[in-house]
């Protein structure tokens, strides 16, 4: 694609401090890891963190300890990646989705609300609920969390798309309103490890269990044990755990990224504001944004107003990615994925996310696009293209 949605901005101070860790004694396990979770706990104020390989790794540790199993119900939107839902599924959870809210595309607390009322009368309340942050911007967690004490749930946010964002004023995962905050630091998102994740929490037992899990299961503090050590060499696995394990090469480059966060974050904030202008006087919905809330903007979605545009949503999709441009859809409703639809998910009960699968687009949207490209984005969007116009 000549214009692509998303890629990471590598400086030659992310590539030194990759190099210096080649050069060190340590290449996974090492000092950069803790210094890289310091770093991102202190940004958005949060007690503890642990660092994953991956995001889907970091929401799979989170259920585990907040201890999510067989006969559970685990509730997410449906407008996002299918790993926040995948997460429960792991741990033998049943999964169940609330619908978004038509302007900011995250879950609908009022249906959240409905939902639970239901749920209550038949003895089926989620042990956990995961609000998804789409595209950065952060959920009503204020409200989530009232609901969460009132219906007896605990909450891991998923803000894969937020690192750098705000909401009242505070960092997000800085842990007020949840359990347990996930980021992503895939090449595509504000920053990057090349893969990796990372858990926040304020509660030292689920960091305590969290870094069990990321590492076998295994632990060398004596306090955890079932006896007294052998010897100083001595460890025991006390649960079943996994290889989640961030190397120090990762670590290195998500702890140099770290000092341009905010910089990626405000360019971020100017490449929306040139699109917002730029679509003034056409046919798209553009995204809207929470009073509450200073989005972390990882994706820019426009929604087509189809009644208006005299081609189909996948015509338009099609011809901008002939022209070079790599839009893409964040993202198919994950109860009309395969593995999901054959539990009997009814389209129906989620309205608003369809009416979104069937108009959103994301557009490019990364640090190093210039208003030049954002101005073809736009004027392909917008122009006639062979016989037939396309708004």
């Amino acid at each position: 694609m000549t214009i692509p949605y998303g890629r990471q901005d590598i400086s030659e101070a992310d590539i030194q401090a990759v190099a210096a860790v080649l050069r060190s004694d340590f290449l996974t396990q090492g000092p950069v890891v803790p210094a890289f979770e310091k770093a991102v706990a202190d940004y958005c104020g949060a007690r503890h963190a642990i660092a994953v390989n991956s995001a889907t790794s970091a929401l799979h540790i989170a259920c585990l300890a907040l201890g999510v199993g067989s006969g559970d119900y685990v509730w997410t939107s449906p407008i996002t990646f299918v790993a926040s839902a995948n997460c429960a599924r792991y741990c033998g959870a049943e999964v169940d989705f609330v619908d978004i809210d038509p302007r900011t595309y995250n879950m609908s607390v009022a249906r959240l609300e409905e939902k639970l009322v239901q749920a209550a009368e038949v003895g089926k309340l989620p042990k956990v609920v995961i609000p998804v942050h789409l595209c950065g911007q952060p959920c009503e967690m204020e409200a989530i969390h009232a609901l969460s004490l009132k219906y007896g749930f605990r909450i891991i946010e998923d803000a894969s798309h937020a690192i750098g964002g705000r909401y009242k004023g505070k960092a997000i995962g800085n842990g007020r309103y949840s359990d347990i905050t996930v980021f992503s630091f895939h090449p595509v998102k504000i920053i990057t490890t090349g893969e990796g994740g990372m858990a926040l929490t304020n509660d030292p037992e689920l960091h305590n269990h969290m870094a069990r899990l990321r590492s076998h299961g295994v632990t060398r503090d004596p306090a955890e044990m079932t006896q007294a050590p052998d010897g100083p060499w001595y460890y025991q696995q006390i649960e079943l755990g996994f290889n989640y394990r961030m190397t120090d090469i990762q670590a290195a480059l998500g702890l140099s990224q770290m000092q341009r966060l905010d910089d990626f974050v405000a360019t971020r904030h100017a490449l929306a504001k040139n699109y917002n202008e730029l679509f003034k006087k056409c046919p798209v919905s553009i995204p809207w944004q929470h009073g509450d809330s200073y989005s972390g903007l990882h994706l820019y979605v426009v929604r087509l107003k189809l009644e208006e545009i005299k081609a189909s949503h996948r015509e338009v999709f099609e011809r901008l990615r002939v022209a070079g441009i790599g839009v893409n859809l964040h993202y198919i409703p994950v109860y009309r994925q395969p593995y999901y639809a054959k539990l009997g998910f009814n389209p129906g009960d989620f309205p608003e996310a369809e009416r979104y699968y069937a108009e959103a687009i994301s557009l490019p949207m990364y640090p190093a696009l210039t208003k030049e490209q954002q101005a073809e984005v736009v004027q392909r969007l917008t122009t006639p293209i062979g016989h037939q116009t396309l708004f």
